[in-house]
């Protein structure tokens, strides 16, 4: 059962950030997903190394963590995190019919609040990169999926989509 209470909303409905500093640090994980869906001539370039811009997968790669890590600087009310580590991993989806590319996102951190928001934020950063190196090409790419997969660590405790 999810939880129905807004943290970021006191008693008189203001947004406000909620205060973490009675929480112990823990280790805490997150895994967050992003589909580029595109045209299989596309996915050869990039998969090629042919996309005129550069290495796609290198720059997304770079975005994500650089996004991962800004995530309090774009998301109102985020806390800054002492983040100990970024991996985004990108593959294809190996579907002829939907041609795609999975960025997974998995972000690590030992704080007092989660990282699901770094997660999501690097992923989709990635998924963005990916669009922009690759426009040139194909300007129908679509992004979407954008979902938390996993998370643990916490009070709230361990999740999984699947």
């Amino acid at each position: 059962m999810e939880n129905t209470q807004l943290s970021h909303i006191d008693e008189s409905g203001a947004a406000h950030m909620v205060d973490v500093s009675a929480k112990d640090p823990t280790a805490r994980e997150a895994t967050a997903q992003a589909m580029v869906y595109m045209s299989q001539t596309t996915l050869d370039l990039i998969t090629s190394g042919e996309i005129p811009k550069g290495d796609v997968f290198a720059s997304a790669r770079i975005a994500g963590i650089m996004a991962a890590k800004k995530t309090h600087d774009l998301i109102p009310l985020c806390h800054p995190l002492p983040i100990s580590s970024i991996n985004i991993d990108i593959e294809s989806s190996g579907d002829d019919r939907q041609p795609a590319l999975y960025i997974n996102s998995t972000v690590r951190v030992t704080s007092n609040t989660g990282v699901e928001m770094e997660a999501l934020t690097a992923c989709t950063v990635a998924a963005l990169t990916i669009y922009d190196m690759c426009k040139s090409v194909q300007k129908t790419m679509t992004i979407g999926d954008i979902k938390l997969l996993t998370k643990s660590g916490g009070k709230s405790g361990d999740f999984s989509a699947s």
